[in-house]
């Protein structure tokens, strides 16, 4: 399985707008996307600026599709304006457990 961790620094003033974004980037993956098994928002208690994400696919070719989506294309464009910075990590499950 493909995780994805993405951090991301937001610019002054757009903290929420982002989160609301985001939120509906993550509702729209998970509904829309078969192969995205998890998409977690997460927000960092000591910086309102600072979002993770983590995320789940089936495997790459599954993230490589997200990454096609008009969903994600709409949202990578509207949040563009949002980000000051952003780090995608790809790394592997290793071994999952419930």
């Amino acid at each position: 399985m493909q995780v994805i961790w993405v951090e991301f620094i937001i610019n002054t003033g757009f903290e929420a707008q982002f989160l609301e974004a985001v939120r509906d980037q993550a509702a729209n993956s998970l509904e829309c996307e078969e192969d995205c098994l998890v998409f977690n928002v997460c927000r960092d208690p000591d910086r309102a600026d600072r979002i993770l994400l983590y995320e789940i696919y089936r495997d790459a070719a599954a993230f490589d599709l997200h990454l096609a989506t008009s969903h994600f294309r709409q949202f990578d464009a509207l949040s563009q304006p949002m980000i000051a910075s952003k780090t995608v990590e790809k790394l592997q499950l290793d071994r999952a457990r419930a």
